[in-house]
């Protein structure tokens, strides 16, 4: 019977999660159920959850995890302030002129503001509140439209400085020390790769069907070259240099991201206020964000800590360990069954569940079986990616329709987001096939 209480356990947390209960109760709830139950069988010792409050104290005074505020605070304040509606207008009209032009510039500003942000749901939603109304006045199709604004928007969760990054970073190292800069370098040209398959995407939708992505009309960017040029410089140079300095700094090893974040925070400020938009409004709803999304990420890890500890205390973690290092074809069995597991669950679980819950379950495997652990993560990240946009529960699916006129169907924004869960499996499998992809700073 004691073999069987650490899968079931797991079972048990599952099956609370699917019915729609709070995961971090659901993992700390199952834990004090198991626990109790291995006391009463006498395979688990109550003495094992003394070590409680020194894992909760552990994450509370984690440096690393400090990071994870200072990201929140600086892309909604990039985007309260309106500097990320800005940059969606200026690049708009610098590439209205070609076919499928509005849907490329919301591809690059997708970028951008993942490199700026690191936050999904302030990217879709700037994005679909100004561009979607923008596109479906000059004749884009709801879509592709829908497509490419809730995938663009995903793409804070692979480009650096990504939040789900530094969450890996931490549940990796489980298994071995990974760094939140080895991670950020690895994901850098994997998040590249991905935004210019999207862009590629677009503009061959526009080449084989011109009706569904034409130009801006002519008076809409008769705006002249000068002024039009003025314009990109003074909206995408100030954030441009913010990313650099944040991105730099961490990437020369001048500063810990944790210190980054807290410079790209206050370079988040000062932006608004050169622009005139540091409000006592957006700083108040700033901070309220930061604020609920640090909470509910601390709370998740809290959960997950007493979960583990349960469940060690059980050798479940034995268990799964026997389970992944012994299926058929060792690394790629592994490397196959992570992928399908992640992705499955991507369809009903939020990204953070799934990293605080399997992945510091797979991860000790993979290092057993030599794995490249900033690669694994990296091909981690690349999968959650798909779970914002996987239908029942993807999040930027419900960002979007939040912000959305009337006029689109909740069909056709799922139906936009097909293709491009396509191309976010083809970025994963070259990451896959094509590990340098992701360790050519290693």
């Amino acid at each position: 019977m004691g073999d069987w209480l650490g899968p079931l356990m797991f079972a048990g947390a599952l099956i609370l999660i699917f019915s729609g209960f709070p995961v971090a109760f659901a993992l700390g709830g199952t834990a004090l159920i198991f626990a109790f139950v291995g006391i009463e069988l006498g395979y688990f010792s109550w003495h094992l959850m003394l070590a409680m409050p020194d894992r909760i104290f552990d994450v509370m005074s984690n440096t690393l995890l400090l990071a994870v505020p200072y990201f929140i605070f600086m892309g909604t304040m990039l985007e309260k302030s309106r500097l990320a509606e800005d940059l969606l207008r200026t690049i708009g009209l610098l590439f209205g002129r070609i076919r499928g032009g509005l849907a490329i510039a919301v591809v690059f500003v997708g970028a951008l503001l993942a490199a700026a942000t690191g936050v999904v749901g302030a990217s879709v939603v700037a994005m679909g509140v100004i561009s979607l109304p923008v596109m479906m006045r000059y004749g884009y199709s709801n879509e592709l439209s829908a497509g490419v604004i809730s995938a663009s928007g995903t793409l804070g969760q692979i480009i650096p400085p990504s939040i789900v990054l530094i969450v890996l970073a931490d549940q990796l190292s489980v298994a071995g020390r990974v760094s939140v800069g080895d991670l950020f370098l690895g994901a850098l040209i994997p998040g590249l790769l991905l935004a210019g398959l999207f862009a590629l995407y677009a503009a061959g939708v526009a080449f084989f069907k011109p009706s569904t992505a034409p130009a801006l009309p002519a008076e809409e960017r008769s705006l002249p070259h000068g002024e039009l040029i003025r314009r990109v410089a003074l909206v995408m140079l100030p954030p441009l240099l913010l990313i650099v300095v944040v991105l730099g700094s961490i990437f020369a090893g001048v500063a810990t991201p944790t210190e980054a974040g807290a410079l790209g925070a206050l370079g988040a400020l000062i932006l608004a206020a050169i622009n005139r938009r540091l409000t006592l409004t957006s700083l108040r709803e700033t901070m309220k964000e930061t604020a609920k999304l640090t909470a509910m990420i601390m709370i998740l890890l809290v959960g997950a800590r007493a979960f583990s500890l349960v469940f060690i205390g059980l050798n479940g973690d034995l268990w799964i360990e026997e389970l992944l290092t012994t299926l058929p074809g060792g690394v790629i069995g592994l490397i196959l069954v992570a992928n399908i597991v992640i992705f499955l669950l991507g369809f009903f679980i939020d990204f953070f569940e799934i990293a605080f819950i399997i992945v510091p379950l797979l991860a000790p495997a993979a290092a057993l079986l030599g794995v490249d652990l900033v690669w694994f993560g990296v091909m981690i990240a690349m999968n959650l990616q798909m779970s914002f946009l996987t239908p029942p529960f993807g999040f930027a699916l419900f960002y979007l329709r939040g912000v959305a006129p009337a006029t689109v169907a909740t069909t056709q924004i799922y139906r936009g987001a097909v293709p491009f869960i396509g191309i976010q499996a083809i970025g994963l499998l070259l990451v896959i096939l094509f590990p340098q992809i992701a360790t050519w700073m290693s």
